[in-house]
Parts: structure tokens; C-alpha cells; sequence
């Protein structure tokens, strides 16, 4: 399912909307720290709502949600994920934005986006990395690591920073460049970034020059 919009409109909703489907189940160098414009502390301009809001805004709701078992997802992960994560994952399921940046699902039908695949080979090669790569200053806290949720077609890789000082929802991201030991800090959820990103309020000087497109375009992933 493909989808191309024109982001000439600017027309957000920032009140909190009803999140289609409700009736329904629910299922740089390291340490360098980006936030998006005017952000102080832990406040973030658009709530996680108002960011699912943006996205329906930029790439229509397809008909049917992607239901998931959490409680197992989870259980095999070891770890909650984060309540916007998996409204993403119900609406727009595993999914390609503007032809470059993929979202990881677990049990994603592309075997290649499957999120829980994706989280045990991050997790072996960034041990093996640690070994002669420094760690981010974010990740020197005990019990700190970090979990993918998306990567992009030039090996970009997007994650959570989970610290266990923080519940899922408190989550925040981090950017690793494909082939160095650069990093990015962004002080947003992943639905925040997904969305500021595409609408350009917020920019990683690590993601390609060329993301967002002046006209987004959407896909599902399905089976290959």
C-alpha cells in the first residue's frame, strides 16, 4: 500500500484526537544531544497523542489494524515497550517512510523489520562493538542500553534509550550513524521523532539529507 501526501499543509491538531480504531483492542560524536526547537527539561512541545495525530495527518490510516500479542512480545524481549510504540504498530503496522526510514514490528510479515530479531543482533554486535568503541555518555549509567525500533535504507539505526530508572513511556531516543561511532541524543519519543522529523521541526545531522521528502510517501510492509 503506497500513499504519497503533499506537506505544503501545515495544519496539525494539537488538541488530543480520537485515535481510529478506539473501539477496537489495543493491542556527531557519542554523547552529542539534539532536542527539538524551544524544548526545556523533560517538557515536550507536542504531547505523544499529538504526535500519533500529525502522522494520521501525513499518511491516511490503512483499513485494517495489525493486532499483536504484547504480553508475549514482551515477555520474549524482556522488557515493556512503550504505549506510543505499540498504537504505531496497531494503526500503521512495520512501515517505510518516504522511501528511507523503516519501523520495526515484531512479527513484522518482511522478516527483514521483524523488531525482536532486530533487538537480539543489535544487542550482540553493540557488545562486540563496546569492546573497541567507546560508549555514548548516555549509555555510562549501570543498567543503561538501548533497543532498536527503526532503521533506514543507508543502516542507520534509530533506538530507545531505556535506562532503569524510567518507565517505557519516558523512553527517548538515539540515532547511531551506519558505519561510525557517531551517536545522537533526542529528547523525544519515537512517535515524537517520527513525526517532527517528517515535518521537519526537528533535523539529525546523522539521517540523510535528503528525509524527509517534500511529498511523503507511506508504505506498509508486507510479505516479500
Amino acid at each position: 500500500m503506497d500513499w504519497r501526501i503533499d506537506t505544503s499543509r501545515r495544519n496539525w491538531l494539537l488538541a488530543p484526537a480520537r485515535i481510529p480504531g478506539d473501539g477496537e483492542d489495543s493491542a556527531a560524536s557519542p554523547g552529542n544531544t539534539a532536542f527539538l526547537p524551544n524544548q526545556r527539561g523533560a517538557d515536550r512541545i507536542h504531547s505523544t497523542t499529538n504526535a500519533l495525530a500529525r502522522l494520521f495527518e501525513i499518511a491516511p490510516v490503512p483499513s485494517e489494524v495489525r493486532r499483536k500479542e504484547w504480553d508475549e512480545i514482551e515477555h520474549t524481549l524482556g522488557v515493556e515497550l512503550p504505549a506510543d510504540y505499540k498504537e504505531l504498530i496497531r494503526v500503521y503496522g512495520g512501515s517505510n517512510w518516504d522511501d528511507y526510514l523503516y519501523v520495526l514490528e515484531p512479527g513484522c510479515p518482511n522478516e527483514n523489520y521483524d523488531l525482536i530479531a532486530w533487538a537480539e543482533h543489535q544487542a550482540e554486535d553493540l557488545e562486540g562493538l563496546w569492546e573497541f568503541e567507546k560508549k555514548p555518555t548516555e549509555l555510562h549509567i549501570e543498567g543503561s542500553r538501548v533497543i532498536p525500533w527503526a532503521t533506514t535504507d543507508n543502516g542507520e539505526c534509530l533506538y530507545w534509550l531505556v535506562r532503569p530508572d524510567l518507565d517505557p513511556d519516558q523512553w527517548t531516543v538515539m540515532v547511531n550513524e551506519a558505519r561510525g561511532d557517531r551517536w545522537e541524543y533526542f529528547s523525544v519519543s519515537c512517535t515524537q521523532f517520527l513525526a517532527s522529523s517528517l515535518d521537519r521541526e526537528l533535523q539529525s545531522n546523522i539521517l540523510s539529507s535528503l528525509f524527509p521528502r517534500a511529498t511523503h510517501e507511506f508504505r506498509r510492509l508486507g510479505a516479500v
